[in-house]
């Protein structure tokens, strides 16, 4: 017979149920403990389990996979990668050997003679922009990153419903789902992290060169044609020079272009393997 604490609250209707029940009811419950205690006897022995000789692991549990050397050396190289970035940041001197070094493939490729600065500024943007989406995109789970956004939009408004109605049960049986939401959410960013830390120091070389290349260049070719105006490219705005911020505003557009179209490409390729027609490319706005 089963027991009553798996049911549901009772009721008033219950209530009249349990009594018109009678003695049938009564004899069941006195006979319902020696069938539990003979149940008990035999199924005694068989939870028992004796402990593994000589200490070893119980025999239900797997051993932990043992951690890959590709795993260890891509974490010592994001680790290297991520100090020497910082160090470049700090020290002057590092900063422009790395990008002197740089320079010396850039220049005679993309340096036209200081002839035309913002062509040179616009086609180091998009080499620059380029290298940087394909690491993002190799260590960037596109498809994981789109699961985790749906599930994002599906669960988060019930859970803050449900913090908002004041219904613990229900905030109690969402919160398993949160959690691992949360799980997942924190993989897909610090993948996503991996992409920049490859490219910390590519950028921070190229930043600096582009500066040096400017600052190099004969007076009459650090001025240009801006919105009308003739103006020198060192000219300060605000905390940063003005080739900062106009070598930025080449740099992130193309970089969400880039980053939007290697997506498209990488969740196109995934719905071609499940049979499902491809969707529509995304605006690069």
């Amino acid at each position: 017979m089963a027991s009553r604490s798996g049911r549901p609250l009772p009721s008033a209707k219950d209530d009249e149920e349990e009594e018109a029940e009678g003695d049938e009811t009564e004899e069941e419950t006195e006979e319902e403990p020696e069938e539990t205690e003979e149940g008990t006897e035999e199924e005694a022995p068989a939870v028992s389990a004796a402990p593994a000789p000589g200490g070893t692991r119980p025999p239900g549990r797997t051993p932990p996979a043992p951690v890959s050397p590709w795993k260890s050396l891509e974490r010592f190289l994001l680790i290297f990668l991520g100090f020497m970035g910082i160090y470049m940041l700090f020290d002057t001197s590092a900063r422009n050997a790395v990008a002197a070094d740089i320079g010396s493939l850039l220049a005679p490729l993309l340096g036209f003679d200081g002839k035309h600065v913002l062509l040179t500024m616009f086609l180091t943007g998009v080499l620059q922009m380029a290298i940087t989406a394909v690491a993002y995109h190799f260590t960037t789970d596109w498809v994981e990153t789109a699961r985790v956004q749906k599930h994002n939009q599906a669960i988060r408004p019930l859970y803050s419903q449900a913090i908002r109605s004041g219904k613990k049960d229900r905030v109690e049986a969402l919160k398993p789902h949160m959690n691992e939401l949360q799980m997942r959410q924190t993989k897909v960013t610090f993948s996503q992290l991996k992409g920049m830390v490859v490219t910390w120091v590519l950028i921070i070389a190229i930043y600096t060169w582009m500066g040096l290349f400017i600052s190099s260049l004969p007076v009459a070719d650090q001025y240009v044609n801006l919105f009308g105006s003739h103006v020198s490219l060192l000219a300060p705005l605000g905390p940063v020079p003005l080739w900062f911020l106009v070598f930025s505003l080449y740099t992130l557009p193309l970089n969400l272009l880039f980053r939007r179209y290697l997506k498209h490409v990488a969740l196109s390729r995934h719905l071609q393997t499940l049979g499902a027609p491809a969707v529509p490319a995304e605006g690069t706005a």
